[in-house]
C-alpha cells in the first residue's frame, strides 16, 4: 500500500516531466530552419573531384604532353608512349570515322595520360582550340572527338581608320577575325574598298574563352561606324525565325545587293567610257570595277542567282555570270579558278564563294573585274541604290526597341580610341 506523501510526490514528479516535454516539443517546433537544421545530424556532402579541361579528374593520371613534330605520324607518337605496332594499327583503324590519323599536323597538342605504373590510359590530341580527340585505349579501345567547356564573354572595341580597319585591330592587340565579322555586317551599307581616312567605328562583340584562352570571335552585337561622314548604326536581333542586323527604326541593314565582291580589297580600275587598256595599251571602254586583291583570294556572289556562264573566253580568262532576276545579272572575270560546284544551272546565294582571284585573260596581275547589268545595260554598280531587305515585322519592335535601348548605352559609353 502506497503512503499519500509518495503518492503525491509521484503525481508531482509526472506533471514536472510533462510540462518539461512540452517545453522541448514547442522550442523545436517554434525554432527556426537553421536551428532544426543544426540540432540534426547531417551526412556529411560528397566532394567532386577535380577535373582538367579535358574531363579527367587532375592528379589520377601522370600526364605527359608535347606537340607534333616535323614528319612525326601517329606511330611515331604512341610508340614514344610503349605501344606495339598490332596495337598502334587497330587505334588508327579505329579513329578513321571519327578523325583520320593522316590529319595529324605539325605543332598540335597531345597527351598521354598514364597509369603509376607507366602504361598509358588516355591518349589525348587536340585537334584546335576548341575541339580535341579522346582515345580510351583499354581492351575496348573507344574514340570520341569532344569540345572543351566554352565560355562566351562580352567586349567592346572602337577606333578611328588611318590605313585600314585590319590595322586598327592589329594595332590594338584585337582578334582579326573581328574585321571580317564587321565586314560580313556591315557589307550592304559599306564599301571597304572605299575606306578613308578617318572612318571611325564602335563595336560590342561577343568573344570565345576556353579557360583564359580566346579562341575566337562569337559575333557583333551592336556597331556603330562613320564612312565618309555617314553614320550607321546596326543591332543584332534574332527571335522566333527572324535574325538579322537593323537599323535603329528596324530596317534591315541587308540589301539585295553586297556593296562588292569582296570581303576586302582595293578598287584599281573604275567603271569608264575611255580607260586606256593596260595590256592593249589602246583606249576603250571599261564597263566594270576592278577590285586588286592577292591571287586565291575568295570571290563572292554579290546576290541570289542562277550562274548562267562559268566558263573561260579569251581576254575574260575564267568568268562568272549571274542572273539575279529579270532585271539584273552581274559577272566576274579573270578568276584562278572556279568554286565547287559552280556551273551552269547553280543556284548561289548571296556572299557564296563562286571562285578565286586569279589573272587569267588580259590581265597584268591579280584582280577581279566586276560588272554589272540593269536591263540589259551595263551599268556603274557603285551608282546604284539598291532597295534593303524586308524590314523588321511591327509585331517584334517592342522586343528589338528594348534591346536597341540597352545596347546604345554600351555604344555611347566606348571611349573612341584614336
Amino acid at each position: 500500500m502506497t503512503r499519500p506523501g509518495n503518492k503525491a510526490f509521484f503525481t508531482y514528479a509526472l506533471v514536472l516531466a510533462s510540462l518539461l516535454l512540452i517545453m522541448v516539443l514547442a522550442r523545436m517546433m517554434l525554432s527556426t530552419p537553421r536551428e532544426q537544421a543544426e540540432a540534426v545530424m547531417e551526412e556529411p556532402e560528397e566532394v567532386l573531384p577535380l577535373l582538367d579541361v579535358f574531363g579527367f579528374p587532375a592528379g589520377e593520371f601522370i600526364v605527359e604532353s608535347d606537340v607534333v613534330r616535323p614528319r612525326q605520324t601517329l606511330s611515331h607518337i604512341l610508340g614514344g608512349f610503349g605501344l606495339g605496332p598490332a596495337r598502334i594499327d587497330a587505334v588508327a583503324r579505329g579513329m578513321e570515322e571519327v578523325f583520320s590519323p593522316r590529319r595529324i599536323r605539325q605543332g598540335q597538342a597531345y597527351h598521354g595520360y598514364l597509369h603509376a605504373a607507366g602504361d598509358i590510359r588516355y591518349f589525348v590530341y587536340e585537334i584546335s582550340p576548341l575541339e580535341y580527340l579522346v582515345i580510351d585505349l583499354d581492351d575496348s579501345l573507344q574514340v570520341s572527338r569532344r569540345e572543351k567547356e566554352v565560355t562566351r564573354v562580352m567586349r567592346e572595341a572602337s577606333g578611328v581608320i588611318h590605313s585600314s580597319l585590319w590595322n586598327v585591330l592589329s594595332e590594338q592587340g584585337l582578334p582579326a577575325t573581328l574585321a571580317i565579322r564587321l565586314s560580313e555586317v556591315l557589307a550592304w551599307e559599306v564599301d571597304f574598298s572605299r575606306i578613308q581616312r578617318g572612318d571611325r567605328f564602335k563595336v560590342v562583340y561577343g568573344e570565345n574563352l576556353v579557360g583564359d584562352e580566346a579562341i575566337g570571335v562569337a559575333g557583333i552585337e551592336a556597331v556603330w561606324f562613320v564612312h565618309r561622314d555617314r553614320e550607321i548604326l546596326g543591332f543584332r536581333f534574332e527571335q522566333d525565325t527572324i535574325r538579322g542586323f537593323f537599323n535603329p527604326a528596324g530596317d534591315n541593314l541587308r540589301k539585295v545587293f553586297l556593296k562588292m565582291p569582296l570581303a576586302f580589297g582595293r578598287i584599281s580600275s573604275r567603271f569608264s567610257h575611255s580607260r586606256l587598256h593596260p595590256v592593249l595599251k589602246q583606249r576603250r571602254p571599261h564597263y566594270g570595277t576592278d577590285y586588286a586583291a592577292p591571287h586565291g583570294t575568295p570571290i563572292l556572289s554579290v546576290g541570289d542567282g542562277v550562274v548562267t556562264q562559268a566558263t573561260y573566253s579569251g581576254g575574260n580568262g575564267n568568268y562568272v555570270r549571274i542572273r539575279h532576276n529579270a532585271v539584273y545579272e552581274t559577272q566576274y572575270l579573270h578568276m584562278s579558278r572556279f568554286a565547287n560546284g559552280i556551273r551552269p544551272g547553280s543556284r548561289v546565294e548571296q556572299g557564296q564563294v563562286i571562285g578565286y582571284v586569279g589573272s587569267t585573260g588580259l590581265a597584268t596581275g591579280p584582280h577581279v573585274c566586276f560588272r554589272f547589268w540593269k536591263n540589259g545595260q551595263q551599268v556603274d554598280h557603285l551608282r546604284e541604290e539598291f532597295p534593303s531587305a524586308d524590314p523588321l515585322p511591327e509585331a517584334y519592335h517592342e522586343s528589338f526597341f528594348a534591346l536597341r535601348d540597352s545596347l546604345m548605352v554600351l555604344l555611347d559609353r566606348i571611349p573612341l580610341t584614336d
